[in-house]
């Protein structure tokens, strides 16, 4: 029989749970399909950046992500290049993507090495808590046609048929996307940049068996090829990346634990678990949606994963979608608030890419001279030679926080500009700004809570010392009108004005800006929120 919710959600990876998150959390009833069992051995996302924690800060789960972390948090999240593991230092990164747990004044969490698979294990545990949701694995898409009012998709399970009427139907369903043919959008860019090896093993005593120092990534530069390898899981379990491999070119059990000692110099029994090809590709969607069909994560863009961004860019695109999708649902959305997720996350999506394909132009085999093993006067100055340019090329790919924290939605058609200039753009130095369309900036209060718990899951106006009291009033009763939640932030001991550059500042649930000013606009909310026309259906099946 037809199951009745207000959004279907194919795929439970990472996008497809924070998008029953922030659904769920709503009130929004969701079900949650997906058609393989998730977990295994062989995660390609490993860094969860200060973005993404922030968000489980807001849904009450980052202590938890930290606490299942295998290594610990305390573990240095330095990257090191090396000729080998047991050969010569080359260079050292610290503190690669700001995953210390030290406090900073720029994000209220920091960055976390975890294997994909055990964050996905805490989302889904949370996702079991939200009342409004419901999550089947063995569901698998089949099609959907569009009614007056509902999507009508067919879902497939050993057990036969199950038919699901929705309001609106989100593809997390990852790079192969059912639902993106489903809506005819089409990958535009550049398939196959380079080809990958991925393997996962076991090998008790290697952490020892070196000299290099504590790292979660070790790149290898030597005779015998490039590779990557680091400590992933408890239980002595590492990956290792070599790079450089032809077209077609596999690797049985035997064969790859061959080339980790080789590529390694230690000789140890390794336990291979998974071995993996991948392909790291340049792909955007032509579109993100048609009608109430949408596409995040690898749905709808894919790129190299140098630079940490992929699985994290997927949570980032549930995120904004997530709570306009509610805020539509409730009446307190319009139609346009919708509309801007692919107008805000494309802007985003073009700029990582292009940081994403830089990262994946030097991977390791470029740096390779004879003579950089040597243990002589000059190969001790080929190796410092060649360190000062790794230096110098790839701080990029380990120090992203202006790309993570400083891209924002200038030119999104629900943010009220205020005129001001935009800032110019560094992917590695994060300067705060509450320019309308920017992250808004963060706070400490002295009380040790982050101001950004402060603003809860609907709209916040952060208020400063000058703001009037009747402008106050009036963004308040507003907000009722339009049945939006709107929470009044006045945070003792933060100076408001100097931080934000106005007495009255609109920020979103997804802690971006939407409007400031000195004196509240009545105009505000019907343009931040989204009040315009509709747009096109969808016919036709997968």
């Amino acid at each position: 029989m037809p199951v009745d919710v207000d959004v279907l959600v194919i795929g439970a990876g990472p996008a497809g749970l924070a998008m029953a998150i922030e659904l769920g959390s709503r009130g929004v009833r969701v079900l949650l399909a997906e058609r393989n069992v998730r977990g295994g051995a062989a995660p390609r996302a490993k860094t969860t950046n200060v973005r993404t924690r922030t968000h489980l800060r807001r849904w009450g789960v980052a202590d938890t992500l930290a606490d299942a972390s295998p290594l610990g948090t305390d573990y240095p999240n330095d990257i090191r290049f090396v000729t080998r593991l047991a050969g010569y230092p080359l260079a050292h990164f610290s503190d690669a993507f700001n995953a210390a747990p030290k406090r900073s004044d720029l994000y209220p969490e920091h960055a976390q090495w975890v294997p994909q698979y055990t964050l996905e294990r805490v989302l889904l545990d949370h996702v079991r808590t939200l009342p409004s949701v419901e999550v089947c694995f063995g569901l698998g898409f089949v099609s959907a046609t569009q009614e007056e009012d509902a999507m009508v998709s067919r879902l497939a399970s050993e057990g036969g048929e199950r038919q699901v009427r929705s309001r609106y139907l989100v593809g997390a369903d990852g790079a192969r996307s059912a639902v993106r043919e489903l809506i005819g959008a089409r990958m535009e860019g550049r398939y196959g940049i380079t080809r990958n090896y991925n393997i996962v093993f076991r090998a008790p005593g290697l952490a020892e068996a070196h000299a290099q120092g504590p790292a979660v990534q070790y790149w290898q530069v030597n005779s015998d090829g490039a590779s990557l390898i680091g400590p992933m899981d408890s239980g002595d379990i590492w990956f290792f990346m070599p790079t450089g491999m032809k077209e077609g070119e596999t690797l049985s059990n035997a064969d790859a634990a061959a080339a980790i000692a080789r590529a390694t110099g230690i000789d140890l029994p390794y336990e291979v678990l998974s071995t993996d090809e991948w392909m790291a590709s340049r792909l955007l969607a032509d579109r993100y949606s048609k009608g109430p069909v949408y596409l995040v994560g690898d749905a709808c863009h894919l790129h190299p994963p140098f630079g940490g961004y992929g699985m994290n860019m997927g949570i980032a695109d549930s995120v904004d979608l997530g709570w306009k999708m509610a805020a539509t649902l409730q009446g307190w959305g319009g139609q346009t608030l919708l509309d801007s997720y692919e107008a805000e996350r494309r802007a985003v999506h073009e700029i990582v890419m292009e940081e994403a394909v830089a990262n994946n132009a030097l991977l390791g085999g470029q740096l390779y001279q004879e003579g950089l093993e040597h243990d002589t006067p000059d190969g001790e100055a080929l190796r410092r030679e060649t360190g000062e340019r790794i230096l110098a090329a790839k701080s990029r790919e380990f120090f992203t926080l202006g790309t993570v924290l400083g891209l924002g939605y200038e030119d999104s058609p629900v943010i009220a500009s205020d005129g001001t200039p935009a800032p110019s753009r560094d992917g590695k130095v994060y300067t705060p700004s509450a320019r309308p369309g920017s992250l808004a900036p963060h706070a400490w209060l002295s009380d040790g809570r982050s101001l950004y718990d402060l603003f809860g899951p609907g709209l916040a106006l952060v208020a400063a010392p000058e703001a009037s009291s009747q402008d106050i009033a009036r963004a308040e009763a507003e907000a009722r009108e339009a049945g939006a939640r709107l929470r009044v932030v006045r945070p003792e001991g933060v100076p408001v004005r100097e931080l934000y550059g106005a007495a009255l500042t609109l920020v979103r649930p997804d802690q971006y800006v939407a409007w400031r000013g000195m004196r509240w606009s009545p105009d505000t909310l019907r343009h931040t929120l989204g009040f315009q026309p509709a747009r096109e259906m969808v016919s036709g099946a997968a």
